[in-house]
């Protein structure tokens, strides 16, 4: 009791008609160039977590300590 073939044929017909080929090809590239983005964030997020201190320790590490007095 699940989708057929035909009953996506036929949504996929009724939305070419609602959007037109151009903006569907333009919904398809968008999509698949987040999807891409998302996926290289991810990877490089995981390599880097280790290599790179966080941003807040950075911004200390840069400030000479200062005299309270």
């Amino acid at each position: 009791m699940g989708i057929g073939i035909w009953e996506l044929l036929i949504i996929f017909a009724i939305v070419l008609v609602l959007f037109g080929t151009k903006r569907l090809r333009n919904i398809g590239g968008d999509l698949g160039g987040a999807i891409r983005s998302f996926r290289s964030a991810m990877s490089g997020t995981e390599a880097e977590d280790g290599d790179k201190p966080h941003r807040a320790d950075a911004e200390a590490a840069d400030k000479p300590p200062q005299d309270k007095g």
